[in-house]
């Protein structure tokens, strides 16, 4: 058996967080959210979950610098009919940083994450 103390530390974000199971972890606790929020769920409505929560891991572990590859469509192509808001964006990334907190991941990371994913607000948002 190896001392913890020689193992490697984390060399992504990705790691950092736990790897897979905690994407997927995250994840579900993710959408729980944001299908319990009133103002999100209707854009929810005809979207194949299962499929949804697939893209959404492979996304968050490519963000995270994992070894999962993102292959869905382009993000901007993918949010466009959905016609979302600046407050939905809002929204939507308090319910990863709450479902991030309730997966035990610490505010200092929570935010490094956070600051990942703000850039991709233009793609996402529809221009008013």
């Amino acid at each position: 058996m190896t001392d913890p103390h020689d193992r490697p530390a984390p060399s992504s974000l990705y790691e950092t967080v736990g790897g897979a199971p905690a994407v997927a972890a995250v994840v579900d606790l993710f959408y729980a959210k944001v299908l319990a929020d009133d103002g999100l769920a209707p854009h929810f409505r005809t979207t194949a979950l299962p499929a949804l929560k697939a893209h959404q891991r492979a996304f968050i572990a490519t963000a995270l610098g994992g070894p999962e590859s993102y292959k869905g469509r382009p993000l901007g192509e993918a949010h466009a009919e959905l016609a979302l808001t600046d407050g939905d964006f809002d929204r939507v990334v308090t319910h990863l940083a709450a479902s991030l907190t309730e997966a035990g991941v610490c505010a200092d990371l929570i935010a490094t994450i956070a600051g990942r994913l703000a850039p991709l607000r233009p793609q996402i948002v529809t221009p008013s």
